[in-house]
């Protein structure tokens, strides 16, 4: 990491603020980057328009850091005050403590250098080379020349596009695109890297290949990433941690297992939706509210949040429930070591009334439901 990288910025907050804050919550004392109170309006055709209201967030060193939410919900709007693309109206931005909103144009320089950015539609420069392209912001910043090709060589090989040196953007996929996209946002040794739906734009089996660089990046170089994105399946493959914005505010926030197995918003429901075990048709056109013999089947939902950090004991269930207990709908994923999911069991010929199906179920999983009969 090069001399400018390694300065820590001058601009501190008051002594006796921070022991405060570190007594009080010693995770903001850790934090490498903190939202305090941050607001954010713009001016529209039909007066102001608050795109953050109120958001107080700490994004830890070294983290994957997701922020998700719809449309409009204030994704880029956060992100982009991180490097003082945005400034606030409203609150505090903080990186390593320091609060960056009275930063010079030199200080705000320097920041940025210690921040990279990618981006969704890569922003690469046709006209030049790979090579050149990432060269462009060293050369920019006055690096001598033998330097600056020792570094995009080392970049270069980090993404996998040794053999690509020459190559222009029109020559190369789109998941190429994106690693020189990547390589360039490295190019001062960044202690932080914004990704602005970085995936978006990308096939599925590219998507996980980038996602696959961004982890590897993260691990051997000590990055904070922070990353916006409409998919949860980026949050589930890549995060430690998440955040959903709605209208400007947080409505949900905390480790991806907990969100993904146990979503407490409406709006981070709705997101997860795509990736949830929906009930099939066939199985909804069969269900009944009542048993129309005594021969219908108990239709039991089994929903396994990870919270007790154990798998779910499928033995222990079919015991439990006596009778016939056969497997609709439904499976299990493992997220941050966590067992997560949802189990659609028939129970038939059991002793057992549905309302003691019910207290059994809820023993052995997190949450549990009947959801009708079925012939």
């Amino acid at each position: 990491m090069n001399a400018t990288m390694q300065r820590s910025l001058p601009l501190e907050e008051p002594a006796a603020h921070s022991a405060a804050q570190a007594s009080l919550h010693p995770e903001k004392a850790n934090a490498h980057v903190r939202f305090s109170q941050l607001g954010k309006i713009y001016e529209g055709q039909q007066g102001p328009v608050a795109a953050l209201q109120g958001i107080d967030l700490d994004i830890q060193r070294g983290e994957v850091f997701g922020i998700i939410g719809r449309s409009g919900a204030g994704k880029s709007s956060l992100i982009r005050t991180i490097n003082r693309l945005e400034q606030p109206s409203s609150g505090r931005v903080l990186i390593d403590q320091v609060d960056i909103a009275a930063f010079n144009e030199d200080k705000l320089v320097e920041l940025r250098r210690r921040i990279g950015m990618i981006f969704q539609h890569f922003n690469l420069m046709s006209a030049k080379t790979v090579c050149k392209n990432v060269e462009l912001p060293l050369k920019v910043a006055g690096v001598p020349k033998a330097q600056r090709k020792r570094k995009v060589a080392e970049l270069l090989e980090l993404v996998g596009l040794q053999d690509k040196h020459d190559a222009y953007p029109a020559q190369l996929s789109g998941g190429q695109k994106q690693r020189v996209g990547i390589a360039r946002a490295l190019v001062h040794d960044p202690q932080i890297l914004l990704c602005d739906e970085a995936t978006s734009a990308l096939d599925p089996e590219t998507t996980q290949s980038i996602l696959g660089l961004l982890r590897e990046i993260n691990q051997r170089l000590g990055l904070t990433i922070i990353l916006i994105t409409h998919e949860m399946a980026v949050i589930r493959e890549i995060c430690d941690r998440v955040v959903v914005l709605e209208r400007g505010r947080i409505v949900e926030q905390g480790p991806v297992w907990q969100v993904f197995g146990d979503p407490q918003h409406e709006v981070s429901k709705t997101l997860l939706a795509p990736l949830q075990h929906a009930l099939p048709e066939d199985v909804q056109a069969r269900l009944q509210a009542q048993p129309s013999d005594n021969k219908a089947s108990v239709v039991l939902d089994l929903q396994f949040t990870g919270s007790d950090g154990n798998e779910p004991d499928l033995s222990a269930l079919f015991s439990a429930f006596g009778g016939r207990v056969s497997l609709l709908h439904g499976g299990v994923e493992r997220i941050q070591g966590r067992a997560l999911g949802h189990l659609l069991l028939a129970v038939s010929h059991s002793p057992l009334s549905p309302e003691e199906l019910l207290l059994r179920a809820r023993k052995l999983a997190q949450h549990a439901k009947v959801l009708g009969y079925v012939a």
